[in-house]
């Protein structure tokens, strides 16, 4: 069976962002569990699962001094676009574009969120 859908391929010297823009991967959407088993739901785009969200920047503006490429940064909720899967020489992505304005924080490295956790969820059985 064909996918209903292919990643776009490009490469990276192709892929610019324009002005101050900021283009972001790496953000997750799933539902997770936190360490005492409760559920923070995923983001249905209505009220379940409002959070921010990190993701590690692919791209940046010409326009853009504050931030690098590879850093993590922290977006408020809701402040990035739908996203477009591509593919370049170093994989597959999902790249939104984020407000500048709207990133929270930074950091260099990837960051542990202290709210997965290991645990299977099970069905409850009647």
């Amino acid at each position: 069976m064909k996918p209903a859908f292919s990643y776009h391929q490009i490469k990276k010297q192709q892929f610019c962002a324009l002005n101050d823009a900021v283009i972001v991967s790496d953000m997750q959407f799933t539902e997770r569990f936190t360490k005492n088993g409760i559920v923070l739901l995923n983001d249905n785009g209505k009220s379940s699962g409002i959070r921010p969200r990190w993701g590690r920047i692919y791209a940046v503006g010409p326009n853009q001094k504050e931030f690098q490429v590879g850093q993590w940064v922290c977006v408020a909720h809701g402040r990035w676009t739908r996203a477009i899967d591509i593919e370049d020489e170093h994989g597959q992505y999902n790249l939104r574009r984020v407000d500048p304005d709207d990133i929270l924080l930074t950091s260099e490295r990837p960051v542990q969120d202290e709210t997965w956790s290991e645990a299977i969820h099970v069905e409850a059985k009647s």
